[in-house]
């Protein structure tokens, strides 16, 4: 984050070295990449307990990681992994996120896909995503799958929720054996 933002220092210098006789940068930050910067300062300093960011390449902050680890419910002794990218075209489009810890739950498809409203480019209840949106909903959206916005209602993934409806206890079962094998 920090190399970020020290580049972004760097080439608003470039600009103003132009009258020097210094050729312009033909790498301009984007906007995506300054509205980041800001937002991912945000983020760390707002991080639910049960969440970790990491940032693989601290230059790339629109792909980052982040572990959830839930403190209660079904999910309680589990590490979820999801992976974020941040396209080009943010904050008008939401960020991809994917799931990359195998799981038994109504939202999330075992290879990874979620159903989490504000993820949603289009949504016709207005829940969906929103240039006004930044990362510390998505991280706070992804925290609360496991909590407050498990949804057996209107799942993605129909088996699990459909298996939740017929016996909650051997639904309880198998969604602690996918945590023993997938997320420790």
């Amino acid at each position: 984050m920090l190399t970020l933002a020290s580049k972004l220092k760097r080439d608003d210098a470039g600009k103003t070295g132009r009258a020097t006789g210094t050729p312009e940068s033909t790498h301009r930050v984007s906007i995506r990449d300054r509205l980041l910067t800001k937002e991912v300062a945000e983020l760390e300093a707002n991080l639910p307990s049960t969440c970790k960011a990491s940032f693989p390449d601290e230059d790339k902050l629109h792909h980052f990681q982040l572990a959830v680890s839930p403190d209660e419910g079904y999910y309680q002794s589990g590490k979820f992994h999801f992976e974020i990218d941040v396209p080009e075209a943010y904050n008008m489009v939401p960020p991809k996120v994917r799931c990359l810890t195998r799981i038994w739950h109504p939202n999330i498809t075992e290879n990874g896909e979620i159903c989490l409203s504000l993820l949603r480019e289009h949504s016709i209840d207005g829940t969906g995503w929103a240039p006004t949106r930044t990362l510390k909903d998505v991280v706070w959206g992804l925290n609360s799958l496991f909590t407050d916005l498990l949804n057996f209602d209107d799942p993605l993934n129909i088996d699990a929720a459909e298996h939740h409806l017929r016996d909650k206890e051997d639904f309880r079962n198998k969604v602690q054996d996918y945590i023993r094998n997938y997320a420790r």
